[in-house]
């Protein structure tokens, strides 16, 4: 089990984990909800089914000593197991950086905020515009304006900081892997006056150089393709949690947790990645894109 992220994980990630991780460590002990409570009603507490269940469905964390009782009953000697248990229950509610900006973000999008920041590794299919991740903050600038028009200067201003403070996940210690795909689309719709679209090619290309970071491009001339759909990203979270798939659109953010819905995502991806040019190619198109803005 993993949690190598840098040390910047959510609360809302680590509580998940270790819920995921004492439902596992129970199953492989052979136990049942109610064979468990009845060994752990022999040790100091209150325990209850609907207590255990809480636990294991992210609706409650457990306390150190609970995480303690429940390691015992379930056989867990590892010293390694144990101490990164202990330590997920411990900073289980501690406060992350990104907390300072929800008001400056959809209520619907922190979520998803929660999970980014924990990420070991994210996969994002975009048709429209750049990844968030990826803009410069003028792009990020002229994006929002065009998209909410009337937006007051200083919440514009608010909304860019926010943006800006969520790249700095690509560039810790431990960063996720980023694998980007963009419709070629993405190169040419113009965001921004010339001289923002230049900045924010040039932003991908020195982005590309990063060792975690993979951009293609999946070209015009492929024509149809998976993808078309729409947008959507795969989020790989701290093991033992599955992988979680989002889009959003008009209508809001849907995030995909069902291991049907992920899968389809994940075969996507695949294809549009055989489809796309590879990063090496796709790096020539996106400088070469930089000249229809010169």
């Amino acid at each position: 089990m993993s949690q190598d992220n840098g040390g910047s994980g959510s609360s809302t990630v680590r509580r998940w984990q270790l819920a995921e991780t004492l439902r596992q460590l129970r199953e492989e002990a052979g136990l049942t909800l109610d064979q468990a409570v009845e060994r752990l009603r022999e040790s100091p507490g209150r325990w209850s089914r609907a207590k255990l269940s809480r636990f294991e469905n992210r609706v409650q964390t457990p306390k150190l000593r609970e995480v303690e009782q429940l390691l015992d009953v379930y056989g867990v000697t590892d010293p390694k197991t144990r101490t990164l248990l202990l330590e997920l229950a411990q900073t289980a509610n501690e406060r992350g950086w990104w907390l300072a900006y929800r008001r400056d973000l959809p209520d619907n999008f922190h979520p998803y905020l929660s999970m980014e920041v924990a990420a070991v590794a994210l996969r994002q299919f975009e048709t429209m515009l750049v990844p968030g991740l990826l803009q410069t903050p003028e792009y990020a600038r002229a994006l929002m304006n065009g998209i909410t028009p009337g937006t007051a200067p200083d919440e514009i201003d608010r909304r860019v900081a926010a943006r800006m403070a969520r790249q700095q996940l690509l560039t810790r210690e431990n960063p996720p892997q980023f694998h980007v795909i963009l419709d070629q689309n993405v190169l040419e719709r113009p965001v921004g006056r010339p001289l923002v679209m230049r900045h924010q090619i040039r932003r991908l290309v020195e982005a590309s150089e990063l060792p975690n970071i993979t951009i293609q491009v999946v070209p015009k001339s492929v024509g149809a393709h998976p993808g078309m759909e729409g947008p959507f990203t795969i989020l790989s979270l701290p093991e033992p949690i599955p992988d979680i798939g989002y889009t959003e659109g008009t209508g809001g953010s849907v995030y995909l947790e069902r291991p049907d819905d992920v899968r389809v995502c994940t075969m996507r991806f695949a294809i549009l990645t055989k489809l796309a040019l590879s990063p090496v190619e796709s790096v020539d198109l996106i400088t070469e894109a930089a000249k229809d803005y010169e």
